[in-house]
């Protein structure tokens, strides 16, 4: 346990990078080619939400410099994302500009809250395969993200594009220097503009800012009337940001075999976006394709890296926006589709793999997929994975209760045995399973070898015991553990008429 937290620290820690350059070039470069692929993401995320391009912008900005001090996970980057401005574009629609910051800001708030209740506990309860679900789904709807990018496009696009795959393909197999995504957008990048090559890119997404973020208070009456409007996507917001934000963080966990502070990351992320909101941003999440490029494709690990993408983000916009705007879209995909590539769970999918999974998984799997897919929202997904891994557990487990006949003490005296847990779903056809009538007058229910979970269990010894004395026999329940003791004798007779 000591050499494992050991480990972590100096993975993960800002001080044993700066102290060594080569991780800091790591780090930093990684910074740059997230703060590249953020222009276009932004820009895109910004439309969704029916605001201005340098809305999408700022937020990326101030959430991905807030979070570096702020947030649980290093190396996890946070900005404005397609869930979020799904969420609150309806704000901006019907009630404009300030109404959707007073939304962004009280989200924050909420999520504040959330954090500091402990909800980021509530990630125990989310089964393996809804996590391998999540990754897959996320690299099917980063795949479709890409692909009106290469619609109705020159010949062009798609052979720069290949090109682009190529290089990260093959350049980590001579050299880790530097990172392969980067390279790739300077390659492409530099032979558009040597060439005049005509093909569609980053400025064509929408302008970009020229200058800093200000501060933004929303011009908003504080009433009830203004929480009656704001507050039910105030609330969806919190919840799918911070669903993502965790969903992504134990992601990260996983790919860089280190631990981060999860409830640190809930409320870190409401800190966030309010400082995002009070700059005039439109709020954001954690972005799992981004912070796969920065963990995965370019191996950083520390804070610096998150804290950078933001300051980069801010210096190639203002400072270099013609520069920034000549990059061809064909490159950005690339990147993209290699992330694609190394976050989906081939192994998964694999038929040897299916052929031993159980079925219930693959259908956790599978539902978790689909249900993101289709809807574009990794929280629906992960919701919908979590209810199906539920009741397929509690189908599964609500069997393995039974009954048996264990001994015959005396003539008039029969013992039967439960065995399993009593919980409300395997409790139900408890009742069904004793001979009321042909039982003889002394009847003994042993439970040593079960535990009492529920209420409901309690109501159905409660109706076994009233339907032997109905006939006029006795029921002695023995063999009950302490707490099953203890529930039993609190609850028993008071539960029915």
């Amino acid at each position: 346990m000591v050499r494992r937290k050991a480990r972590t620290e100096d993975v993960t820690s800002v001080l044993g990078a700066l102290r060594d350059p080569r991780r800091l070039r790591t780090e930093v470069l990684a910074a740059l080619v997230v703060a590249l692929a953020l222009v276009p993401e932004a820009i895109s995320f910004s439309i969704i939400a029916g605001v201005d391009p340098r809305v999408g912008l700022f937020a990326s900005f101030t959430m991905a410099v807030s979070i570096a001090f702020l947030g649980g996970r290093p190396a996890m980057i946070s900005a404005a994302t397609g869930a979020v401005a799904l969420v609150i574009a309806p704000v901006m629609r019907d009630h404009g500009m300030d109404h959707l910051i007073a939304t962004v800001i009280l989200a924050g708030v909420i999520q504040v809250v959330l954090g500091a209740l402990g909800v980021a506990r509530l990630m125990r309860f989310i089964p393996r395969s809804v996590m391998v679900g999540f990754v897959n789904a996320l690299a099917i709807l980063i795949f479709l993200a890409q692909l009106p990018y290469l619609t109705d496009v020159p010949w062009m696009v798609y052979a720069m594009a290949a090109v682009g795959i190529i290089v990260m393909v093959l350049l980590p197999k001579l050299t880790t220097a530097v990172p392969a995504p980067l390279v790739a957008i300077v390659v492409l990048t530099t032979v558009t503009v040597a060439f005049a090559i005509d093909v569609p890119d980053v400025g064509d997404q929408g302008e970009l800012p020229d200058s800093l973020p200000a501060l933004f208070l929303p011009d908003v009456p504080l009433t009830l009337e203004t929480l009656q409007v704001i507050g039910p996507f105030a609330v969806a917001m919190a919840l799918v940001g911070l669903m993502e934000s965790l969903m992504t963080a134990k992601l990260v966990d996983d790919v860089t075999d280190t631990h981060s502070d999860k409830t640190r990351e809930a409320w870190g992320q409401g800190v966030a976006n309010v400082v995002t909101g009070f700059f005039g941003g439109m709020g954001g999440c954690a972005m799992i394709g981004q912070t796969m490029i920065n963990v995965k494709a370019s191996r950083a690990r520390t804070r610096i890296s998150t804290f950078l993408a933001g300051l980069f983000l801010l210096v190639l916009v203002v400072g270099f926006g013609d520069l920034i705007g000549r990059i061809p879209m064909a490159a950005l995909v690339a990147v993209m589709v290699m992330v694609c590539v190394g976050t989906f769970d081939w192994h998964s999918v694999r038929p040897a793999t299916l052929r031993r999974m159980p079925k219930s998984e693959t259908t956790v799997m599978l539902a978790t997929v689909v249900v993101t897919v289709l809807t574009n929202n990794l929280a629906w997904g992960v919701l919908t994975g979590v209810v199906v891994a539920a009741v397929m557990f509690v189908n599964r487990v609500a069997h393995f209760t039974r009954v048996v006949e264990v001994d015959h003490p005396e003539e008039d005296t029969r013992v039967y045995a439960v065995v399993g847990e009593l919980f409300w779903a395997s409790s139900n056809d408890l009742v069904y399973q004793f001979d009321y009538t042909g039982d003889p007058r002394n009847v003994v229910i042993d439970m040593s070898q079960s535990h009492i979970w529920d209420a409901s269990t309690v109501a159905t010894l409660d109706a076994i015991t009233t339907k032997y004395a109905e006939r006029g026999k006795r029921v002695t329940i023995t063999g009950l553990n302490e707490a099953s003791a203890d529930r039993h004798t609190r609850l028993a007779g008071t539960l029915g008429g």
